[in-house]
């Protein structure tokens, strides 16, 4: 069952026992890995593994080991790399980041909205990093 964070979050305030939110909303919580939220997501959209490796200009070895959850802890950007490749729109890419524990993408910073029209627009990451380096801001990749 879908909720909002703000919906959640209305919920939570008006409750006394946090034993019994929890109990209550249990099934909303994620119990999923980065590796196995990436992995549906490459079923999901029926994208081969190698060619979002490919098109995420990330290393590999890198890729492959976020994929097989040998590495647990991406840097944000790597993470953004990857979501551009698999071509995830920008809730998707949020709920990634979220789901990772690093920051969402946020359309007040220059830079991440940089980011965020190359994933609205589809762009490759290396299209993204072009623009990101025409405004002097870090690349991605």
């Amino acid at each position: 069952m879908y909720r909002s964070t703000t919906i959640l979050l209305k919920s939570l305030a008006g409750y006394n026992d946090l034993k019994a939110y929890i109990e209550e909303h249990k099934e909303i919580f994620i119990e999923t890995s980065l590796a196995e939220h990436l992995c549906r997501l490459l079923e999901e959209k029926q994208l081969a593994k190698m060619d979002v490796v490919r098109q995420s200009e990330l290393s590999k070895d890198y890729a492959l080991q976020l994929f097989s959850g040998l590495r647990k802890t991406p840097s944000r950007n790597k993470l953004i790399c990857l979501c551009v490749a698999m071509g995830l729109s920008f809730e998707e890419s949020d709920g990634l980041l979220k789901l990772a524990g690093l920051a969402p993408l946020y359309a007040k910073n220059k830079r991440d909205s940089i980011i965020l029209y190359g994933i609205e627009h589809k762009q490759s990451v290396i299209k993204i990093n072009q623009s990101l380096h025409e405004h002097g801001e870090q690349t991605i990749g």
